[in-house]
């Protein structure tokens, strides 16, 4: 298989229910432990539906272990928290184990809950160059970044430490994510992107327009692993042209 694919969908639930299955693959291919990262925004939502409605009973969920890629700064019950989104959406519904859940505590400040993330990394995924994941879902901004690294802090994703703060541009919001040296440590990363609105970024990214060197989504590039687009027809628009 290549190391990277690209994949169009008509729509957001066929997208979703492709990745369903790609999730379901590579959790039963490792045949254990498996550790994942996710997204917040919308499109998780549809997935983590499709998921529920069905394949519940297709996942060992004792053995997959939930991360996060970012979270903003912002209490686990607020409407804003990436873990309360998938709380609501995915474990209320399903029989994960608590210790399976490991989240970035947005609550403590944002050094604390950098500092801390980055201790249960080292500590629960250990790897010769950093913490490996078996799998991190990426969404993309119609700005091109990803995670919480912003095109305006780009050398953000290029820092040394495994998590860092980093600041929403327009509401000055503090996020904690996680840095380049993670993300492309990963065994597998997928990139979730649905909409017109991202379509012109998903063209210049995916045809390596000189441009998208300023997008923290460009720099997605699995040093050992795969990197697959699950990309809906709308934001697959501006590639056909």
């Amino acid at each position: 298989m290549e190391k990277h694919k690209i994949l169009i969908f008509e729509d957001k639930q066929r997208l979703a229910t492709a990745f369903s299955h790609h999730f379901i693959n590579l959790v039963k291919m490792k045949n254990g432990i498996f550790n994942v990262a996710l997204s917040g925004g919308s499109t998780p939502k549809i997935w983590f539906d499709d998921l529920i409605k069905n394949h519940q009973d297709s996942i060992a969920w004792e053995n997959v272990h939930f991360y996060w890629g970012d979270e903003r700064c912002v209490p686990p019950e607020d409407e804003e928290s990436n873990y309360g989104m998938t709380k609501k959406y995915l474990f209320d519904h399903i029989d994960v184990p608590e210790e399976n859940i490991h989240r970035i505590k947005g609550e403590l400040t944002p050094e604390e809950a950098a500092g801390q993330y980055a201790r249960e990394l080292t500590e629960n995924l250990p790897g010769p160059n950093g913490p490996v994941f078996d799998l991190i879902v990426l969404g993309m901004g119609d700005d091109g970044h990803t995670a919480s690294i912003f095109p305006d802090q780009i050398g953000l994703w290029d820092e040394p430490a495994l998590c860092v703060v980093a600041t929403h541009p327009e509401t000055g919001q503090y996020r904690v994510s996680l840095t380049g040296k993670v993300i492309n440590n990963a065994a597998t990363a997928a990139f979730l992107v649905t909409g017109r609105n991202k379509a012109q970024k998903v063209m210049e990214i995916i045809k390596g327009d000189p441009v998208a060197e300023n997008y923290p989504a460009a720099k997605v590039n699995p040093v050992n692993g795969k990197l697959y687009w699950f990309i809906d027809k709308e934001a697959a628009e501006a590639m056909e042209k």
